[in-house]
């Protein structure tokens, strides 16, 4: 670090108030000017906030984008989910090592570029991508890295890579980004004009209690995938004891092949802000935080000038559109790479400047959330959803989509489609209907909800996406005819093994056995025996785990076994002599002949 660290550390603390709840404000920016969070500067951060050092390294351990220890000036961060390999993104990163003369995990010698690799970072309609530093990279292959290294090498500022801007506000001189938003399909409910402050106007309009019963009577469900009433939800908290009461808008989208939200936060921003604001006035809050994934940083400077115009326009602030009262104003809350944090309660914790490990339920949010106070959490297109039904009325917005789903869904289709990208559709449409509007008729699979979601072929084309049968917070992924099934179960379990916040032992552990049996399964060594193992410990997993990843984190390998149970019996064998074939004696006591200088006793 530099020589004068410990000012920058103290300034950055005095920044945040010296506030320990601004935790992961203060971390981010002390790693941002000194490179790292190192011991010393936990041990300065612990006594500037007045709290213990065990606190601040369990924030610095957590979170993927933080680190003890220096990195390069630049950090390359690969993704490497699912889609991103399907298309591609091996050969990427054997050529960055190439180009680099080093591993993922290490950095040059001359401390100049770090190679690492990152679950899904909202961009699959545009794969392989990565991020360098906060500069997202879309469309990579062998043949870019060459120019992307020597760019670096040359220039280390990562905004000389982007040559070509993207669409709409990836335009923006705040933003000057080559992602593309990709809008496939523009629906009635999010993409249709609509003025600012009308739908809020219209909100003052009424009183607080009238703003829930049309949020109810339009049967808004969360658009996170669980598909709770927002309504309800909205009333526990008016009605939870305590003046001080929490907005909290969770644009934490980190399910593999979800990306909708990045188009929403780029193009429907006074949307969203909006919809929060009406939510502030129905439960009686002054105070909204948006808490927007590390992945999203590039738009940060964008959303905090949309929230200084609506500062200017009495949008926001003190006496919102004049209404003595209600005063009213939202903060933004970076994350910092960590897919639990999703979780609603998990995300909590983290504004609080914690770990973003899950809380237990009861007591819900709404009662009792961000610092104990009442607090209600929904996405960002349930908000954009509630400023339209503000706008049209809650009648014309139930009218729409399917009998116990109405309105409209935004959908993140990605994989093997001709048209990737994000599709407004109206509740109610069948999977085979949404196939061919993407261009992939063939499908051979189909993972609707992403990795903790379902598995689902083509038998299951003519069901319906609702959240009474085909529930999805949005994630859509294509799978092609020539895709062998067992090795994206593989990776998807990979990707909750990496994930879980470790607290309980049937996911944190659970998991891990599941995926090793599947391995031994994939590698020919399996038995029919094992499936009933996958399905017995599949279910205990989400029987016992505590938060809704454990809960849903054995579904690749429960709907694949059962919508594609020949991918795992064709790989079967018969054990001889009642001998399983997985134990391998040689290669067990082959490093230990290798030290006693001998061969082993047994052949």
């Amino acid at each position: 670090m530099s020589e004068n660290w410990q000012t920058m550390v103290k300034d950055v603390c005095a920044r945040c108030g010296n506030d320990r709840t601004r935790m992961m404000d203060i971390v981010r920016l002390v790693q941002q000017e000194c490179g790292c969070v190192s011991g010393e500067a936990m041990d300065l951060i612990a006594r500037q906030v007045d709290t213990h050092r065990v606190e601040v390294e369990s924030v610095v351990s957590f979170y993927a984008f933080l680190s003890n220890r220096p990195k390069g000036k630049i950090v390359i961060r690969l993704c490497n989910d699912v889609i991103d390999e399907m298309f591609g993104a091996r050969r990427v990163a054997q050529a960055f090592e190439q180009q680099l003369g080093i591993e993922f995990g290490q950095t040059t010698p001359d401390g100049l570029i770090s190679l690492e690799h990152t679950p899904c970072i909202g961009m699959c309609d545009q794969a392989p991508a990565a991020l360098v530093n906060d500069v997202v990279v879309t469309y990579l292959s062998r043949d870019k890295v060459g120019d992307i290294v020597s760019t670096l090498k040359s220039d280390p500022d990562p905004r000389k890579l982007v040559h070509k801007l993207g669409d709409g506000n990836n335009a923006s001189e705040l933003v000057q980004s080559m992602v593309h938003n990709n809008i496939r399909r523009k629906g009635p409910v999010i993409f249709d004009p609509l003025p600012n402050g009308e739908a809020l106007k219209r909100c003052l309009a009424l009183s607080p209690a009238e703003v829930i019963r049309d949020v109810k009577t339009a049967r808004l469900r969360g658009r996170g995938g669980a598909g709770f009433p927002t309504g309800m939800k909205w009333e526990f908290a008016r009605a939870a004891a305590g003046a001080k009461k929490f907005v909290i808008c969770n644009a934490d989208e980190g399910e593999p092949g979800t990306f909708k939200d990045r188009v929403l936060l780029t193009e429907r921003a006074d949307m969203l802000f909006e919809g929060m604001t009406i939510a502030g006035y129905a439960i009686g809050s002054d105070t909204g935080i948006l808490y927007l994934r590390g992945e999203y940083a590039y738009l940060r400077a964008f959303l905090e000038d949309v929230l200084h115009q609506r500062r200017n326009a009495g949008l926001l602030g003190k006496a919102v559109c004049g209404k003595q009262g209600f005063d009213f104003d939202i903060r933004i809350q970076m994350g910092a790479g960590a897919y639990i944090c999703g979780e609603e309660t998990a995300l909590i914790s983290s504004c609080e400047g914690l770990r973003g490990d899950p809380k237990n339920r009861p007591p819900f949010p709404a009662q009792k959330g961000y610092l104990e106070r009442p607090t209600i959490v929904n996405n960002v297109e349930t908000f954009c959803c509630v400023t339209r039904i503000l706008d049209r009325g809650p009648a014309w917005f139930a009218e729409k989509g399917s009998k116990g789903s109405p309105g409209t869904k935004l959908l993140s289709v990605c994989g093997d489609c001709k048209q990737p990208g994000v599709y407004e559709v109206l509740f109610g449409i069948t999977l085979a209907e949404l196939l061919k509007m993407v261009g992939a008729e063939d499908a051979k699979a189909v993972q609707v909800g992403g990795p903790s979601g379902q598995l689902v072929g083509p038998s299951d084309y003519q069901r319906t996406i609702c959240y009474d049968d085909l529930a999805t917070g949005g994630s859509i992924m294509v799978f092609g005819p020539n895709r062998d099934i067992l090795p994206l179960v593989d990776k998807f379990m990979e990707f909750f093994i990496e994930e879980t916040c470790g607290y309980c032992t049937p996911c944190r552990v659970g998991n891990v056995l599941l995926r090793q049996k599947l391995q031994e399964i994939m590698a020919g060594k399996g038995e029919a025996a094992d499936l009933d193992y996958l399905e017995d410990l599949g279910q205990s997993i989400v029987t016992a785990s505590r938060c809704g990843l454990g809960q849903t984190s054995a579904n690749p390998i429960l709907t694949s076994l059962k919508n594609f149970r020949g991918e795992y019996t064709s790989r079967l064998i018969e054990p001889e002599k009642g001998m399983k074939p997985t134990f391998d004696i040689q290669a067990a006591v082959r490093e230990a002949a290798a030290i006693a200088g001998r061969g082993p006793a047994h052949s």
